[in-house]
């Protein structure tokens, strides 16, 4: 059976929601009574082939994720992992992030990326029986449906078989109105790909870059859903998502 390593991005500081984020870190702010990120895990709790999570945040936060997991009860193994950082300045980004990660937990399975500020109702399941069919780099893709809105996020083009054919971080004239979620799955393969990717490119911060690399690289597939998904960014969001995520 495939094996799924969850990395559950936390290691942002959420400059934009200052004063909520100054001494909590956005994962953990409530949204329907309960953290942003318990409602995430719901989504993958009852995944047979995900059998870890490992929740990456900084040295701020991290005793705020460790206290909140020895109260959470769930039935996959979570690790905390503190990527050292003290600061927005110091941030090693979603993308450095995911490569400490694999660094430090010696990681070799499958890996799975979610932002842990998103909150979404499409099926995990779904996806990850998606990515099974081709076992290639899977990416779950949300229509916008508006090419304005579309400017603020990771935009992607798709051929008829699902195949990227594109990607643009935020683009001034986007060609599509399909956005990345920043949900990902990584087979074994792609790990040495992000590895030198990471390496040659140690300014590049965020996941989207290299996603941007790799679909020249090798076929990367796309999992595309109507379904909510919010991307909690800032204080508008946040409040979009208390009116109306549906857990």
């Amino acid at each position: 059976m495939v094996k799924i390593k969850i990395i559950l991005l936390a290691g942002g500081y959420a400059t934009r929601l200052y004063p909520l984020t100054l001494n909590q870190p956005k994962p953990l702010l409530e949204i329907q009574g309960k953290p942003i990120i318990e409602h995430i895990l719901k989504k993958i709790e009852d995944i047979e082939e995900i059998d870890e999570v490992f929740i990456v945040t900084n040295n701020k936060f991290n005793e705020h994720f460790t206290k909140w997991n020895e109260n959470f009860e769930f039935p996959k193994k979570i690790t905390i992992v503190n990527d050292q950082t003290t600061s927005n300045e110091d941030r090693l980004g979603s993308l450095g992030d995911v490569q400490f990660t694999i660094n430090q937990e010696n990681i070799d399975d499958e890996v799975m990326i979610i932002a842990g500020d998103n909150l979404f109702e499409f099926s995990v399941k779904e996806f990850v029986d998606f990515y099974k069919n081709t076992n290639k780099t899977a990416v779950a893709l949300y229509d916008v449906q508006d090419k304005e809105l579309a400017k603020l996020y990771g935009v992607v083009a798709i051929d008829e078989n699902n195949k990227m054919i594109e990607f643009e971080e935020k683009p001034s004239s986007p060609k599509s109105t399909l956005a990345s979620t920043g949900i990902y799955i990584y087979p074994q393969a792609a790990l040495a790909l992000l590895k030198q990717f990471v390496e040659k490119n140690p300014e590049t911060d965020k996941a989207g870059n290299f996603l941007e690399f790799l679909h020249t690289q090798e076929d990367v597939f796309c999992f595309v859903t109507e379904k909510p998904w919010i991307d909690i960014g800032n204080k508008e969001q946040l409040e979009l998502a208390r009116k109306e995520f549906k857990p």
